[in-house]
């Protein structure tokens, strides 16, 4: 992926059918970009080439990045935005649910890289992963949640490290967002004060920020998040 316009390019996004993934995705699609979401449920991304799949089958991701492979002629970049939470201590969730979330997480996101790895070197292309100001640092009630932030960030780090002229890749760490991902919680586990939630759309604008780079630069590591976002530093 060369030169710092969208235009034409092909983006898969992981998770893009809600929250920040369907904003990446609008991003996407607004700089002249052509957006491939791949998602549980697809239906607030009518518009966008779609395809059903949950990003913890590797083979479903593998199959799945073959086909907007094919579709696309190529890929151009791949931002894993997929992601999901089971907020509680760690002896009241249970052992399975616990360990879905850094199936998703983590091995979605490992999964999804290797998948699109091939036509991204092709490409020269760019990757961007999404962790949280929770994987830089724990709370309680998220033990899961933060053991796979923590772990696409290091994933991160070191594919950056492995792939330097080959591809590119950036970790986005965005701080608390005005989405559904808090919906269906316990009070407790929800944010106090939903005016401190930062817009998805400014966190995709800078993920598309990050995709224009030239190629003699790479943005690695940014952290967004709302002016009075108290889950970071």
């Amino acid at each position: 992926m060369d030169g710092t316009s969208m235009q034409n390019r092909r983006v898969v996004v992981t998770g893009g059918g809600s929250g920040l993934g369907l904003a990446c995705a609008r991003a996407v699609e607004g700089a002249g970009g052509i957006p491939f979401v791949l998602d549980l449920d697809t239906t607030a991304a009518e518009g966008f080439r779609t395809r059903q799949l949950d990003v913890a089958d590797r083979s479903a991701v593998e199959r799945a990045m073959e086909a907007a492979a094919g579709d696309l002629g190529g890929i151009d970049a791949l931002v894993t935005a997929a992601g999901i939470d089971v907020p509680g201590e760690l002896d009241a969730v249970p052992a399975a649910r616990w360990e879905r979330v850094l199936t998703v997480n983590l091995l979605g996101t490992v999964s999804a890289v290797r998948a699109a790895l091939p036509h991204l070197v092709r490409t020269r292309g760019r990757v961007v992963t999404v962790a949280s100001t929770l994987g830089l640092r724990g709370a309680a009630g998220a033990t899961a949640y933060s053991a796979s932030k923590f772990g696409v960030r290091g994933f991160s780090q070191a594919l950056a490290a492995e792939t330097a002229g080959r591809i590119g890749v950036t970790n986005v760490i965005p701080g608390g967002m005005s989405t559904h991902f808090f919906d269906e919680r316990e009070e407790r586990y929800r944010p106090q004060d939903d005016s401190r939630l930062n817009d998805p759309a400014r966190v995709a604008e800078a993920i598309v920020f990050a995709l224009t780079q030239p190629r003699s630069a790479e943005v690695r590591e940014m952290l967004i998040a709302h002016e009075h976002e108290d889950s970071w530093p």
